[in-house]
């Protein structure tokens, strides 16, 4: 996999600008990355030094549409934890 590929989006909301004052910042990546894929994709896009990376993936829920069901996709999530002094800049014009 190709390191470009890896992060697809960060996530913004509440929580996620709460855990930038502390140094961690999430994104949302591709379903196939690991953690090192993940460490080598924020160093090499952002030019910070990465100390921690943890995963989650959360299922998609199950929706009721009449009789049938369907299933929401799976989202999986890293949340990767900077050396002191780092930062990355995900909103710009602020």
């Amino acid at each position: 996999m190709n390191v470009s590929e890896v992060l697809l989006r960060p996530t913004i909301t509440e929580k996620s600008t709460l855990l930038q004052e502390e140094g961690q910042y999430t994104f949302q990546i591709a379903p196939k990355a690991n953690k090192t894929l993940v460490k080598q994709a924020v160093e090499q896009h952002f030019g910070v030094k990465v100390i921690g990376v943890n995963i989650t993936v959360n299922r998609g829920k199950r929706k009721r549409y009449g009789p049938r069901f369907k299933k929401q996709p799976d989202v999986k999530k890293a949340v990767v934890t900077l050396r002191a002094g780092d930062r990355i800049d995900l909103i710009e014009g602020l």
